[in-house]
């Protein structure tokens, strides 16, 4: 070995089979041939003015160094009271709030605070690829159940089936990505039953919960006492107020697990972006900015819907979040992977293939189409879509 070269890795990669992830895929292909990026899930339109000028006006005012760890005060104390009006949880905002930078690090810290080497976590496929690398990084294993199609609920029997004494997590997303079903107060009730045949922590992943659509109302783990106590709850601005990029997001749990989680926290990233923070207080003064998020993006969903509603693409239930699931098993046999390639390249328009998100993979010819988009650009995604020839 010369005398520069690096020595060999000693050990085995701790993600052997992690690769880039499919929205970084996709989003590269929907950029390397000029199509219509409907695969991550991020809006092409800005967040509201206002909201930018509460940053600038932060910036100005000298707010430009870290902030606490935990949050600014004035941000935890607007999550506290939003979760106090919607959910009707008392939240000890100084220590049970902790802001995270984004949805993402809440996760991944949540799994690291209580998952050990050698326990099992219950997962719904589809489901969202953070979670399952967080596990193993930890030294858990993922217990993969299906959701049923085609509106994707849980089979609360199947859960208790799976039920061990090594089950240390239940991981809970809803409003779901990426089939966009939701939980409803039956659920929560079926979740209780399970915690009460074996005690485990709950993770609820609820960065849509302001995006449900019909009438329903969003069902947080927080509006349950029984199943707060032993939960980590994630939300994210970034959904809410259409700053993605921003990656402000926060997690509620108990005193107890809040203070392991906050340990490993201030090593991941400390703190957050000291404006975003003092601007997306400020905003949250007024709550319709959130309460008004369900009809906004209902009316998109419907546009998009309505667009494609005589063609050969089945649309299946979207319940809620900005995503709508389309099959088109009935005019093509390519499986969801080489069309989501094949509408890219050739129809400008990109997608997620849903089998991606299946451990064993589950190609029933599936697409995720996100519709955080301007109408002009939906319309235009569900043209090149119905000018899909049959084959």
């Amino acid at each position: 070995m010369g005398q520069n070269a690096l020595p060999a890795l000693d050990q085995e990669s701790k993600l052997p089979q992690v690769e880039t992830t499919i929205f970084t895929v996709m989003s590269a292909m929907a950029a390397e041939y000029g199509a219509l990026n409907l695969a991550q899930g991020f809006p092409d339109f800005s967040c509201p003015k206002a909201l930018l000028e509460r940053v600038h006006q932060a910036m100005l005012a000298g707010m430009n160094q870290y902030a606490p760890m935990a949050g600014l005060p004035l941000l935890r104390q607007r999550i506290a009271e939003k979760v106090q009006h919607l959910y009707g949880a008392q939240v000890d905002e100084a220590n049970e709030v902790t802001v995270t930078c984004g949805a993402t690090e809440a996760l991944f810290v949540a799994i690291q605070t209580v998952v050990r080497p050698g326990d099992e976590v219950i997962v719904f496929d589809p489901a969202y690829d953070a979670y399952e690398p967080a596990v193993q990084l930890a030294g858990g294993r993922c217990v993969h159940i299906p959701l049923q199609a085609p509106e994707y609920r849980i089979d609360w029997q199947q859960v208790k089936d799976h039920l061990s004494a090594k089950t240390r997590l239940i991981i809970i997303n809803s409003p779901h990505n990426p089939t966009g079903s939701v939980l409803t107060a039956d659920d929560l009730n079926e979740l209780l039953a399970v915690v009460g045949l074996q005690p485990c922590y709950l993770l609820s992943d609820e960065v849509y919960e302001h995006i449900v659509f019909d009438g329903q109302a969003h069902c947080s783990l927080l509006s349950v006492p029984a199943l707060r106590a032993r939960s980590f709850v994630v939300s994210s601005f970034g959904k809410t107020y259409h700053t993605t990029g921003w990656k402000v997001g926060y997690c509620v749990a108990p005193a107890m697990l809040s203070a392991e989680f906050r340990k490993i926290h201030q090593y991941c990233t400390f703190s957050i972006s000291t404006p975003f923070q003092q601007a997306i207080a400020e905003f949250m003064a007024d709550a319709t900015h959130h309460l008004e998020l369900a009809s906004f993006y209902q009316q998109k969903r419907d546009v998009f819907r309505a667009a494609l509603n005589d063609s050969a693409w089945e649309l299946l239930p979207c319940a809620g979040t900005y995503f709508q699931l389309a099959r088109y098993r009935g005019f093509s046999e390519r499986s969801e992977v080489e069309m989501a390639r094949y509408l890219t390249q050739h129809h400008g328009i990109a997608s997620i293939p849903l089998s991606v998100f299946y451990e064993q993979g589950c190609d029933e010819g599936v697409l995720r189409f996100c519709f955080a988009k301007h109408n002009d650009t939906l319309l235009e995604g569900a043209k090149r879509l119905k000018a899909v020839p049959f084959q």
